[in-house]
C-alpha cells in the first residue's frame, strides 16, 4: 500500500487584493490541483503558517505593518522546508541581496504570467 502524496499548497501574501487575485488566477490556470490560501499581511501569514503546513509561499515585500522580508525570515526559520518567492516592485539591488541572504527567490512585479511562471519554476526546481 502506498502513502498518498501530500497536496501542494501555496500561501499568497500581499496587502493588495488585486495582486492576490491575479496570482491566484494565474497559478490556478497552471497548477489547478494546488490548494491556494491568501493572507493580506505578514502577521496573518505567520498565523496561517503556524496553523497549517504550506509547500510554497509568495510574499509581497512592501506591506503595512511587518515587511515581507521580515515575515519571510520568520517563515524560513520556523518552516525550513518552505520554498518562498518575494514579489516586489522595488527592484533595488538591496532587496535582491536580502532575498538571496534569506535563501528565497526575488521576483519583480508587476504580477504577470511571466512573474508567476518564474516563481512556479523556482518552487518546483527543488522537487
Amino acid at each position: 500500500m502506498t502513502t498518498p502524496t501530500p497536496a501542494t499548497s501555496l500561501l499568497i501574501v500581499d496587502d493588495s487584493r488585486v495582486s492576490r487575485m491575479m496570482i491566484r488566477t494565474l497559478v490556478q490556470a497552471k497548477r489547478p490541483s494546488w490548494t491556494l490560501v491568501e493572507a493580506a499581511s505578514g502577521d496573518e501569514a505567520l498565523a496561517l503558517a503556524a496553523a497549517q503546513t504550506f509547500t510554497y509561499c509568495t510574499m509581497d515585500i512592501n506591506m503595512p505593518g511587518m515587511l515581507g522580508t521580515d515575515a519571510a525570515e520568520r517563515l524560513k526559520r520556523d518552516h525550513p522546508g518552505l520554498r518562498l518567492a518575494l514579489f516586489s516592485a522595488n527592484i533595488q539591488e538591496s532587496q535582491k541581496t536580502r532575498a538571496a541572504e534569506l535563501g528565497v527567490k526575488f521576483v519583480a512585479k508587476p504580477v504577470s504570467d511571466k512573474s508567476v511562471t518564474e516563481a512556479i519554476t523556482f518552487f518546483e526546481s527543488a522537487t
